[in-house]
This record gives structure tokens, C-alpha cells and sequence, in this order.
């Protein structure tokens, strides 16, 4: 067998699936292990934002090139997931997935996004593919903005979204954030992998290490959260350097014993 019989199959799950609570529609897709339709099994699942910049080679800042990750893990006998890629909202973007008021960006619609996520499409999920659907086997992830709203998304839904996939983070759009962080309670037990690059901007760094902090707190305390913290000092703010994080990640969250 060679690289290419392991790749995922990939689905388009609509080109406008609706999305009521933003009044929206956006393109849905699933990657799906690459032995999917000859076997029984089921499946973990990844909720991953910014759809157009994961398996996409012509996109605009390059991509996280999931599916040669993916196929490379399948290989190795790893990748037993299901992977669901959601777009963003081009222009729109920053105000969907932001789940704060913001001077600037007004009050964000990122929790009926959340909500849109919760209420249709994890059931819709769930229904059409062979899926774990414990909190343990959900996992939500993106990077920047994307990062922001799964951090949310995880924070707030400890009982949906039990592993959380949080590459570069937008900390500096609210400080709201760490207080959510801070009164997060998991449930038994979550699973938070965290990257951050050196030279993404002065504040990234310094706020991930403070996210990095309070997490740590809240284990010292006895909260039930197996955390990881990756750092790239020579990493900026870009696909190129996600693309290298998430094979590391998925093998993290979700393969390790």
C-alpha cells in the first residue's frame, strides 16, 4: 500500500448548510478515516473551524494540510478519527467567532455560533456517521480567532466538547477569556493541548504562558485536566507553523494511552 490509500475520504457534507441561529449558510465538510466504509467502527470526532485553510493547498495564507497529516498518522495505524471542517464566514469571520462585546468589533454573534454547533450540528453529526458521542470522544480546535471560539466553545459546553485543539489563540481580543478559564469546572476529564509561537506578536506568548497558568492552577487544585503546553520560539503567526503542530496534537489528544 502506498501514502495515498491511506488518505481520508473526503465529503462535502453541503456547500450551504444552514446555519439559523447566524442566519448564515456555510460550506461543511468531513474527513473521514480512509478505511471508513469497510469496517464497523466508531468514531471520535474533531470539530475544526477555518474550513478553507485545512487540506486546501491553494488557499490564500497556505494551509494546515490535514489530510497529508492524517494519511501519514493512518499509516502508522494512528488516525482513527473523524474529522468535521467548518468555513468561516469570510468577511463576517472575526464576528462570528467572537464571543464578546468588543469596542471595535461590536457585540460578537460567537455563541450562537457555539450554539449553532451544539444544537444542529453535532446531532446532524452524529446521525450520519458511525461516531463516539461522549464528551470525551469531542473534540473542538482552530487557530487565532478559531482558537478563541473552541477555547469558548470548551469552556463553556464541558459536557459536549471534552478535548480541546487551541493553536494561537486571539487572547488579546478579551481578558474576558481568563476569567472563563479561571471558573471553568470539567468534567471527568478534559484534555486542553495549547500552542503558542515566539514571534507571533509581543502580547501572544506572555498571554498563552497566562492561560498556561491558570490552567495549571486549577490541576494543582484537583480539576480533572490533562494539559499540554507547546511552545515554537522561532513560530509566527501562520498555517505553515499550525500545519506542523497538528499531527503532534491529534496524536496527543486522541491516541495517546
Amino acid at each position: 500500500m502506498t501514502l495515498t490509500d491511506f488518505h481520508p475520504i473526503i465529503e462535502t457534507i453541503e456547500e450551504a448548510y444552514e446555519i439559523p441561529h447566524l442566519n448564515a449558510t456555510r460550506r461543511i465538510t468531513a474527513l473521514l478515516p480512509h478505511n471508513y466504509y469497510e469496517t464497523d467502527k466508531h468514531y471520535p470526532v474533531l470539530y475544526l473551524q477555518d474550513g478553507q485553510n485545512l487540506f486546501n493547498p491553494m488557499a490564500q495564507y497556505g494551509d494546515w494540510a490535514i489530510d497529508k497529516s492524517l494519511a501519514k498518522l493512518a499509516e502508522k495505524g494512528g488516525a482513527d478519527i473523524i474529522i468535521i471542517a467548518i468555513n468561516h464566514g469570510e468577511e463576517e469571520r472575526i464576528n462570528e467567532y467572537l464571543p464578546y462585546y468588543h469596542p471595535r468589533f461590536g457585540e460578537g454573534k460567537g455563541n450562537f455560533y457555539i450554539q449553532f454547533m451544539t444544537e444542529k450540528l453535532l446531532p446532524y453529526v452524529n446521525k450520519k456517521y458511525r461516531t463516539l458521542t461522549d464528551f470525551e470522544n469531542t473534540g473542538i480546535g482552530g487557530s487565532s480567532m478559531g482558537g478563541l471560539i473552541s477555547l469558548h466553545a470548551g469552556l463553556s459546553n464541558p459536557h459536549v466538547f471534552g478535548k480541546l485543539m487551541i493553536f494561537s489563540p486571539s487572547l488579546w481580543i478579551s481578558k474576558k477569556i481568563f476569567e472563563n478559564t479561571k471558573s471553568f469546572a470539567p468534567l471527568k476529564e478534559a484534555k486542553i493541548y495549547l500552542y503558542s509561537g515566539g514571534k507571533e506578536s509581543t502580547e501572544h506568548l506572555p498571554n498563552a504562558k497566562k492561560l498556561g497558568g491558570i490552567i495549571k492552577e486549577k490541576m494543582i487544585k484537583g480539576y480533572h485536566i490533562d494539559f499540554h503546553f507547546s511552545i515554537n520560539q522561532e513560530g509566527n503567526h501562520s498555517e505553515l507553523h499550525w500545519r506542523k503542530e497538528f499531527p503532534k496534537a491529534i496524536q496527543w489528544l486522541f491516541n495517546k494511552q
